[in-house]
């Protein structure tokens, strides 16, 4: 099918299964991780993007989206996942944490990026996630860099978190770049502690609450339940 097909099916979609409904107005949304919430000043920011940079292979973002999406489940919000290589895995979470979620599936980053463009302007999600993790750096190049300040402008109009996955720096008009470290070994993975050992730290923050690096490093302590 043709792209301007698929975001027709995609617009006629939202409209029949996310019907317009006010939003909190908060300018935060807590995703209930400590090791992520803390360091970012107390959840993700409505109305900017935030970039997540995980710059190594296996780096734990899998686990943080399904992380993201328990919590949307938890809290009673609207989550949508724009999965830019269609390698989310489903399995993991209950049919009734999914019914919280608007999964995407795109082949190509630009397919991604017009899909964000459309969600953005619905306004019914508290948070859009655009998966680009194993996307090709090749493709990731064509993407404009003004496509990704119309983004920030759409999302500035509504009270929504924006969050991009990257394998490297790329998204200029993020208000705020995070990076994703672990500390995995063999011994972390074989005791199935690899989540507690993710760690975010603040790389850029345009927002004042935002403590800036080092400080703003945190790990997720053991006793959570992520």
């Amino acid at each position: 099918m043709p792209m301007s097909g698929k975001i027709i099916d995609l617009r006629n979609l939202l409209a029949i299964r996310f019907p317009q409904a006010p939003m909190p107005l908060e300018t935060r949304l807590v995703t209930g991780l400590a090791f992520f919430d803390q360091p970012v000043g107390g959840g993700l920011p409505k109305g900017a993007i935030t970039e997540l940079i995980a710059p190594r292979r296996s780096a734990g973002s899998a686990s943080l989206v399904h992380a993201f999406i328990r919590g949307a489940y938890c809290d009673k919000y609207f989550v949508a996942l724009i999965d830019g290589r269609d390698s989310f895995d489903p399995c993991a979470l209950a049919n009734s944490i999914l019914h919280q979620l608007l999964w995407v599936r795109c082949a190509k980053a630009l397919e991604a990026v017009k899909a964000a463009d459309l969600l953005l302007r619905d306004g019914n999600f508290s948070l859009v996630i655009v998966d680009l993790i194993l996307n090709s750096p090749e493709e990731l190049r064509k993407i404009p860099q003004t496509t990704w300040y119309r983004l920030q402008r759409l999302v500035e109009s509504v009270p929504t978190a924006c969050l991009v996955l990257t394998r490297y720096e790329m998204v200029s008009s993020a208000q705020l770049k995070l990076v994703l470290e672990n500390s995995w070994n063999l011994e972390t993975l074989e005791k199935h502690e690899a989540f507690s050992q993710l760690r975010i730290v603040v790389k850029r923050s345009h927002l004042k609450s935002v403590v800036p690096p080092p400080v703003a490093a945190a790990t997720y302590g053991a006793a959570s339940n992520g």
